[in-house]
């Protein structure tokens, strides 16, 4: 192992070098790609499921409606991590499993927030108008109702894909996400801290960017909040 670990900031190895010899700077810029690849694909496939269904549920109450909230509630109910943790040991490791098993706590969110707007706008005046003059429900839901859910929508897709990072790191690091062939952070994690003490680098790098993307995804969520809404910036 001596042979192989090289100091943090010596060349050619400005991240120095893990265990079997792999270069950190490549390994952590390799784990960029694939934190924001699933990332974004859970968060996006979160946002395909559970917009449309909060369209339909929230316009069209019934039977229907009842199953979907008591699904949606009975997903929302459980701590993210244990779900998330539950789906990936059932799924097993690779990337489509992961982006399924995150995704799939974002799920009754979108729901949630998108059938609440669309029970609220559904009974604004100018929705009844358009239903008066002879619109049918597709056009109401996308030209009336869904320009009014997206402001809310964009906030809540910037937060979860900082949250669907930490996440995804949590899995790898307890060896339910990635295959350990591929570049992780939170592989890197895991295999880095049973040599703390002899390479700090090896957790201290991978570390750094989880906490900094996050909190980079988390700052613009908050941002986007109060251009979007101006109105919760002044309360």
């Amino acid at each position: 192992m001596g042979e192989t670990l090289s100091g943090a900031i010596q060349k050619p190895f400005t991240f120095g070098t893990n265990q079997i010899g792999q270069d950190m700077l490549s390994r952590v810029i390799w784990g960029t790609r694939i934190a924001l690849l699933v990332a974004f694909s859970a968060a996006i496939f979160a946002l395909f499921v559970g917009v449309p269904l909060g369209l339909i549920a929230g316009f069209w109450s019934g039977r229907l409606e009842r199953l979907l909230t008591l699904i949606m509630d009975s997903l929302y109910s459980f701590p993210g991590l244990i779900l998330a943790i539950a789906i990936a040991a059932v799924l097993g490791p690779g990337i489509m499993n992961v982006i399924v098993a995150i995704s799939t706590l974002y799920v009754p969110t979108y729901y949630r927030i998108t059938r609440g707007q669309t029970l609220t706008v559904k009974q604004s005046l100018y929705v009844e108008a358009a239903r008066s003059l002879g619109a049918t429900p597709v056009s109401i839901l996308l030209r009336y109702i869904l320009p009014n859910v997206i402001p809310s929508l964009v906030v809540i897709f910037s937060v979860n894909v900082a949250d669907a990072i930490l996440t995804e790191a949590g899995l790898a690091f307890i060896g339910l996400g990635l295959p350990p062939d591929i570049p992780d952070w939170g592989i890197d994690l895991a295999s880095g801290q049973n040599y703390l003490r002899q390479a700090w680098w090896l957790v201290t790098f991978p570390g750094v960017m989880v906490t900094v993307v996050t909190l980079a995804f988390s700052m613009l969520g908050e941002s986007l909040s109060e251009i979007l809404n101006p109105r919760l910036s002044e309360l």
